[in-house]
């Protein structure tokens, strides 16, 4: 699905001035998200959003969004780059990038795999691997996606998938090779090696058949070693001159 640029959801922003890191952490204790608005023909400019109504215009809007600060003239912006907590992941600081709606801009999409349930070789216990899950891009800012999908049903057992198999929405361009981009390859599970527990052991034995055991085993090995036989091959020895 291509980017929106709905103007009824207009994100709205308070400017801020650079204070530092203390400031920003303030702002973060009062429920605001941090962030700066760069590119085009204005300089950087900092700003403050009220949290949870960046969240819902997040959730709701597509790569461009519509921007005000301080009430002025909306303007697109394409989200560039969020930060967000490790552990709440909650968004803790937003970057935006002014685009003119009639220039193409490079950008990168989240890649999702499709189909993985149905894949051949996953019902036969192979273990799928996506190994790409951005895609850099050229498009208007309005033909950008809010993500690309590959259906990986057809997969085998072995297969690799390549970006060559994955055809560009409209207005959209690859600029990864398509042939050394590796989408998602299934490879065989991985099987641990088992040891083999099972010893064998060869007894030395007497002209009654019977085992040797204490002084008569250790003569024996003795006199084998003095011919120039190891204690295995002593062993191996003595029960062949038995047989």
């Amino acid at each position: 699905m291509a980017a929106s640029t709905d103007t009824s959801t207009t994100l709205e922003l308070s400017s801020r001035a650079a204070e530092g890191s203390r400031s920003a952490r303030r702002l973060r204790r009062t429920g605001q998200v941090p962030g700066v608005i760069y590119g085009g023909e204005g300089g950087p400019e900092l700003f403050a959003v009220d949290g949870r109504i960046l969240r819902n215009t997040l959730a709701h809007s597509g790569a461009i969004l519509e921007i005000s600060v301080d009430g002025g003239t909306t303007a697109p912006v394409l989200v560039k780059d969020i930060q967000r907590h490790p552990v709440r992941g909650e968004a803790v600081h937003v970057d935006l990038l002014r685009v003119n709606m009639s220039e193409t801009i490079q950008t990168t999409v989240h890649l999702e795999l499709t189909g993985a349930e149905e894949a051949p070789g996953s019902v036969e216990g192979g273990v799928l691997n996506q190994e790409t899950r951005e895609l850099n891009i050229e498009a208007l800012p309005g033909d950008i996606p809010d993500s690309l999908t590959f259906d990986v049903s057809k997969m085998e057992m072995n297969a690799t998938a390549t970006l060559a198999e994955l055809t560009p929405p409209d207005g959209v361009t690859f600029l990864d090779d398509p042939e050394e981009t590796v989408l998602a390859t299934i490879t065989p599970p991985t099987l641990e090696p088992v040891e083999d527990e099972i010893e064998t052991e060869t007894a030395l034995v007497g002209e009654d058949g019977e085992p040797l055991e204490g002084e008569e085993l250790e003569a024996a090995k003795a006199e084998a070693q003095a011919e120039g036989d190891t204690g295995d091959e002593a062993e191996q020895k003595a029960d062949s001159d038995e047989s």
